[in-house]
């Protein structure tokens, strides 16, 4: 497969903290694929990087060409989204104008059809379609969250701790999601605290420590992996 996302020597900093320090990696189109680490290993301040909502060095390759010189607003037009840690929601707004605002970029005929492709595989959102996003339920935010990054058509969905914050059976249904997006031929870069979620759903994953990413391999190499399993499996 060829390579979508490629990053070579990404460094971010905040300040006088180094919170990213030089990592490489590289995920193939239709691929799924984790980060998985502690809080504060850089997971998050990654995908905020790879979005150009942080300000990096190094490179940062999307579709074979740097993308690292944009503006975040430019990459939506070029099929990479993400969805944020905490949701990101508008919550003043309804469920399908929170729809809507994921295809402000796009002037094309299909915009009706995609939205009614977002309802039938979020069905809880036609059902909401009318309602306050503030007034949703955590799990339903977190699928609004995602639909209206589908409503951009994203070739590359970057997803911050899908499972924060929400109820065992609320964490399966957007991984079901989740699911059928990437079978949907969407790659996906998943950053997971549920470390054995994450290995269960995705094909390769990264372990990032202190900045640094430490392991790299597939999910069943770094599930039966002794230190994977002792600091991240509770085993």
């Amino acid at each position: 497969m060829a390579v979508l996302l490629d990053v070579l020597n990404l460094d971010v900093r905040y300040g006088g903290i180094n919170a990213v320090k030089g990592i490489s990696f590289a995920v193939e189109q239709g691929e799924m694929v984790c980060l998985i680490g502690a809080n504060g290993a850089g997971k998050t301040t990654t995908l905020k990087a790879l979005a150009r909502m942080l300000a990096s060095s190094g490179e940062i390759r999307y579709g074979g060409e740097r993308i690292d010189g944009l503006a975040s607003h430019h990459l939506i037009h070029r099929g990479l989204a993400l969805v944020p840690e905490g949701r990101g929601v508008f919550a003043r707004l309804t469920v399908a104008e929170n729809l809507a605002m994921g295809a402000y970029h796009r002037r094309d005929a299909e915009i009706d059809r995609d939205l009614e492709r977002i309802y039938e595989l979020l069905p809880r959102l036609r059902e909401r379609r009318g309602q306050l996003a503030g007034t949703l339920s955590g799990g339903e935010q977190q699928m609004l969250a995602i639909g209206r990054a589908l409503m951009g058509r994203p070739k590359l969905l970057l997803l911050d701790e899908p499972s924060m914050g929400l109820a065992p059976m609320m964490v399966q249904k957007v991984f079901e999601v989740i699911r059928k997006v990437a079978a949907e031929g969407v790659t996906i870069l998943l950053v997971e605290q549920n470390a054995r979620l994450a290995l269960e759903v995705c094909q390769r994953g990264y372990v990032m420590e202190s900045g640094r990413i430490t392991l790299a391999a597939t999910s069943d190499a770094l599930a039966g992996d002794a230190r994977v399993r002792a600091a991240y499996l509770g085993e």
